[in-house]
């Protein structure tokens, strides 16, 4: 595998950057060696989202994988170590544009959860992708910590890898 990313366009050299906006803003910036139309697709479809989401050096997998990816269409996901102790994520699409943007509540909180923005800017094959997470009060974002954040770098990597073997067939139907 090590000498096909070589002979391949290596996918992990693209930057993540990490910013805190503001006192409640949170934004993370990523390119991906993809279309844009490709990229929307592993953050839409489940069965591809299912392969990167969840950061592998944690022991982590998504068990399940439900999104309706439409203008209040809903989505859920649960993950964990195992069975006994999953973690729940779920909230509802507010925006649904495709191939440039998704916008979604993450309602697992309550109220207090933060309104997430993804989009997905294609030049030259590539596409900029920004995450922005807007949280309800500076408490929140300071409750959120940057462990989540953190953690996006090895999942975009795992994206990155799964982009690879997608190539230009996803999606073109």
């Amino acid at each position: 595998m090590d000498a096909r990313r070589e002979s391949e366009a290596t996918p992990t050299k693209n930057r993540l950057t990490v910013e805190r906006k503001s006192d409640r803003e949170l934004v993370v910036t990523r390119t991906f060696n993809a279309p844009a139309r490709i990229v929307f697709e592993a953050w839409t479809k489940p069965e591809l989202f299912k392969q990167w989401w969840a950061p592998k050096s944690m022991g982590m997998f998504l068990r399940s994988c439900e999104m309706d990816v439409r203008v209040g269409g809903r989505y859920r996901l649960v993950f964990g170590h195992d069975a006994s102790n999953p973690d729940e994520f779920f909230g509802r699409y507010i925006e649904v544009t495709p191939h440039s943007r998704l916008v979604w509540t993450n309602d697992e909180g309550g109220d207090g959860g933060p309104v997430t923005t993804v989009t997905f800017e294609e030049k030259d094959g590539k596409t900029l992708l920004v995450l922005h997470e807007l949280y309800p009060s500076k408490e929140a974002l300071d409750a959120a910590g940057t462990g989540a954040a953190d953690a996006m770098g090895e999942t975009f990597e795992q994206l990155d890898e799964l982009l690879v073997t997608l190539g230009p067939s996803v999606g073109s139907s």
